[in-house]
């Protein structure tokens, strides 16, 4: 549910008080917790570590991400794969495909080289 036009929108008071010192274009990472901050003007040209709930991902501040959240730029599940045995066996299967192809030219190579002379 989005947050009333009254409030306005949610910029945590700690992360901008972590902006204070700092210039535009600063490299130093500011490290937050705060995912559901929104990304307001003033904190275009800053790198902001999110956290993920592992670890921080570095995230660089521009002016198309103004209105976005935090949390928006640092995905917290990390995509495997989908399938089980039947997808398992797709992949073999084109792995093989794949070497079939490279022998193939390989071997295809040096023929062709001797037929030019």
């Amino acid at each position: 549910m989005s947050r009333s036009l009254k409030k306005g929108l949610y910029v945590d008071p700690r992360v901008l008080k972590k902006l204070e010192g700092k210039k535009v274009g600063d490299r130093t990472v500011i490290k937050t917790w705060s995912r559901a901050c929104v990304i307001a003007p003033e904190m275009v040209g800053f790198t902001f570590g999110v956290h993920n709930g592992k670890d921080f991902i570095s995230v660089f501040a521009t002016e198309e991400m103004v209105g976005h959240r935090l949390g928006e730029f640092s995905p917290t599940r990390t995509f495997r794969r989908h399938g089980g045995k039947m997808q398992k066996e797709i992949e073999q299967a084109a792995k093989q495909r794949d070497l079939d192809a490279a022998k193939a030219t390989k071997t295809a190579a040096p023929a062709a080289k001797t037929k030019k002379k």
